[in-house]
């Protein structure tokens, strides 16, 4: 049994080794991997989830995928003719591969943001619960082969909400995906357990008294707040449904800071606050869907034939055509993942250094961009709020304060977030936990008490 973390950045697993979590290595020295994902084509993924597959779950499978397999097959062909390697690729394989040439293949970045979005058919959740079969297969695999045996039983962490509207459905669309994934892959025992309540499990055990904890879990793609009574002689009840006071979840989060610094240090050098020649400001609409990698609709949007032509009239009627040009770059390479990229690793690079150079020299020479803590902070001060106000409401449904404050997620890691924590309460003391780890760890305390 395993605690398994399937995060919006990042993937983990934890088993309870003498009463402890432990969280296994799925790669050399490295207990994460990154929720990405490369196949030479989007076919593809359906026929190599297939070969992982038992003999059993072979044959529902191809019943339930018979058109897309057969396509699958012709593409395979053309791959092999041409001497192309048909594999799928995971975490930073994945992204080394797209960036090497982002016009070639298929790429996805963090699929868990886009489970229970608004308006999917049944064509685009099918291709998601597979797209998440086949990382979940791969996490299982690199599990079983380090630990020398089947693993069948698992809690998986989730959000408090996946998306921000429609709560209920988006919630009930994304547990199905899941858990249909987990259980095609061979995890015949599945439950779920909050992220930020998990997180908590782990903290639990290092308290000597009940305790009213604040759980701040500000991941990559969601930010949880949940409010919990806590403490040694209540970690031994096998229900802990009566001491979950309270909790609030939002669709804000790591992500949202990568693209928001990508708008607002980036976007710029592209053209965006540009002007048309007859002096009216050009629409930030492009330079938008441009970076919105967590929005598929938007992305659906940048990377139409329309949108093409209308960014080529764009670059003509703007002052600086050459900027704008630039934006046209972005479409015809496909550049969307590569730019949050870059803002992403800018962001992490600030968490040791006060500025961060960025390198565009891939859509246009010798091009570079500084950004700053500053502007991270002034780009992100509408998602910081959303926290606050988060931290606020959860506080206010359990009607009672909390005695400390328990911050983990990746994202909280930046200086800049953790100041701004450290200033909401500022009389309620403030504990960093383990900032990747502690939701996987608290996963495989309840997958022990629960399987046990």
């Amino acid at each position: 049994m395993i605690g398994f973390d399937y995060g919006t950045s990042n993937c983990s697993v934890a088993q309870m080794v003498n009463g402890k979590p432990h969280i296994i290595e799925l790669a050399a020295n490295n207990r994460y991997i990154a929720s990405n994902l490369y196949a030479p084509g989007r076919d593809m993924i359906v026929n190599w989830l297939y070969q992982q597959l038992s003999t059993e779950q072979q044959l529902s499978y191809k019943q339930a995928r018979a058109p897309q397999l057969q396509k699958g097959q012709a593409v395979l062909r053309e791959l092999a003719f041409d001497g192309i390697d048909s594999n799928l690729l995971f975490g930073k394989a994945a992204l080394d591969k797209y960036l090497e040439d982002p016009e070639e293949g298929y790429y996805i970045k963090s699929p868990k943001s886009f489970l229970g979005a608004r308006g999917l058919v049944p064509a685009q959740i099918n291709l998601f619960e597979d797209i998440v079969a086949a990382m979940m297969s791969n996490v299982k695999t690199l599990t079983e082969n380090k630990l020398q045996r089947a693993i069948t039983k698992t809690v998986i962490g989730r959000p408090i909400n996946f998306q921000g509207l429609h709560g209920e459905e988006s919630n009930r669309q994304a547990i199905e995906v899941l858990t249909n994934a987990a259980k095609r892959v061979g995890f015949t025992d599945v439950e779920f357990q909050f992220e930020p309540v998990a997180a908590g499990f782990e903290f639990e055990a290092s308290l000597t008294k009940e305790t009213k904890v604040l759980v701040v879990d500000i991941g990559g793609g969601t930010s949880d707040c949940s409010m919990l009574l806590m403490g040694p002689e209540l970690s031994r009840c096998d229900s802990r449904v009566e001491h979950l006071l309270s909790h609030s979840g939002v669709r804000v989060a790591g992500n949202d800071f990568d693209i928001q610094l990508a708008l607002r240090g980036i976007m710029p050098s592209l053209g965006m606050n540009d002007n048309f020649k007859t002096g009216k400001p050009l629409p930030n609409i492009p330079f938008r869907q441009a970076i919105a990698i967590n929005n598929i609709n938007e992305q659906t949007e940048f990377y139409s034939a329309k949108n093409r032509r209308d960014l080529v009239q764009l670059s003509r009627d703007a002052q600086h055509s050459e900027m704008v040009s630039r934006l046209l770059t972005v479409h015809d390479q496909k550049l969307s993942y590569q730019l949050v990229n870059n803002a992403e690793q800018a962001k992490i690079g600030l968490s040791e250094t006060l500025s961060q150079q960025i390198d565009l020299s891939d859509i246009s020479a010798d091009l570079n961009v500084e950004v700053d803590r500053a502007l991270l902070k002034q780009a992100n001060s509408h998602t910081l709020n959303s926290i606050s106000e988060l931290m606020r409401e959860t506080v206010n449904k359990a009607q009672c304060q909390p005695d400390v404050i328990f911050v983990t997620g990746g994202t909280a890691k930046s200086p800049v977030i953790n100041e701004f924590l450290q200033q909401q309460m500022p009389t309620i003391p403030v504990v960093i936990g383990d900032h990747f780890g502690s939701v996987t760890s608290g996963l495989a305390r309840w997958a022990d008490k629960i399987y046990r």
